[in-house]
């Protein structure tokens, strides 16, 4: 597997893996699947996995943690705070509200290091960002984290350019977490501008469209009863409708390059710079090695451009998320 850098202290596999469908949003999983996808990732080469403490809530942090354990040496765990979470509730639900004050900062460094089972959170990203604390409190507290051990690097996540340059003036900050994909472009421009700038790594979450670019969702009847894009806008019918037109251009790309829709849009996102490293999920062996195989395929600047316009904003039905949703970004 190629390596690429978050940052100036974070060396990682070029496709890293999404832990959060594994007992999040999706419907989850059984543990021991999981684990066995988890371990497999790091056999073929990915060095680079993805949780939060809201996910569950706290239960994917402590699969990750007994997943990797015998590799912790080998890994790069990354995990996020900045949510009020209500432990009575689970799944989306549990989310009550933004939460990034420095004493809460502390509180969930605490807790994600024994859930993990670590001595040290490798990327310790804010998950939103909390519009009522200002940036500069928030990544003062993450920054004692560093001085005292207990992080290495920080993160950001769906912030704004003007968000970022404040953060990273207060200490560098190695990646910013973002939605990015062949139908989500948001952070083109402005976004990966300033990053690439600053020398900040950018983590595209979702780059294959929440499993839309793959072309296995074909309806709305192919989600569980738990499964959380049942109610977001691009999968309503309507629009589904319009955006599979999309992904079988897509899909049709690919098989004359002789690789999978997911591949092609996983090597599109690779290909728009070499500080960009995206964390497709993944539940099951075959579609993780599928994921983690696309940073071998290359795409020409005429393939590139030829999805960009294909996919192109204005062609996407529908938008990223329903009004109100607690982890709308807050810029």
């Amino acid at each position: 597997m190629q390596t690429r850098k978050l940052g100036k202290d974070l060396t990682v596999s070029a496709i890293g893996l999404g832990c959060m469908g594994m007992s999040h949003a999706y419907g989850g999983q059984d543990e021991a699947t999981s684990i066995r996808t988890l371990q497999r990732a790091v056999e073929i080469g990915v060095t680079f996995f993805d949780t939060a403490e809201v996910y569950g809530p706290f239960v994917n942090e402590e699969l990750v943690g007994k997943a990797l354990k015998p590799f912790r040496d080998q890994v790069v765990i990354a995990t996020k705070f900045g949510f009020r979470i209500d432990p009575t509730k689970t799944d989306s639900a549990a989310m009550s509200g933004l939460d990034s004050r420095p004493e809460h900062v502390r509180e969930v460094a605490e807790a994600s290091l024994k859930r993990l089972g670590v001595d040290v959170i490798d990327l310790f990203y804010q998950h939103r960002v909390d519009p009522e604390v200002p940036i500069e409190d928030t990544v003062g507290a993450m920054a004692e984290l560093v001085k005292q051990g207990k992080v290495k690097a920080l993160g950001l996540s769906e912030a704004s350019a003007d968000i970022i340059r404040r953060a990273h003036a207060v200490h560098p900050i190695s990646a910013l977490q973002s939605e990015y994909s062949l139908w989500t472009r948001d952070p083109e421009g402005d976004i990966l501008d300033t990053c690439r700038k600053l020398g900040i790594g950018f983590v595209p979450f979702s780059p294959l469209g929440r499993g839309f670019l793959t072309g296995k969702i074909k309806s709305t009847s192919d989600f569980g009863e738990s499964d959380l894009r049942a109610k977001m806008p691009r999968f309503e019918a309507d629009n589904m409708a319009a955006n599979l037109a999309l992904v079988k251009l897509v899909e049709e790309m690919a098989a004359q390059k002789g690789v999978t829709a997911a591949q092609l849009a996983l090597a599109w996102v690779l290909a728009k710079g070499d500080f960009i490293v995206p964390i497709p999920g993944a539940r099951k062996i075959p579609n993780m090695e599928q994921n983690a195989a696309a940073a071998d395929v290359t795409l020409t600047a005429d393939e590139v451009s030829k999805l960009d316009d294909m996919l192109s904003p204005d062609k996407i039905a529908g938008a990223r998320y329903g009004a109100g949703a607690a982890w709308t970004p807050k810029r």
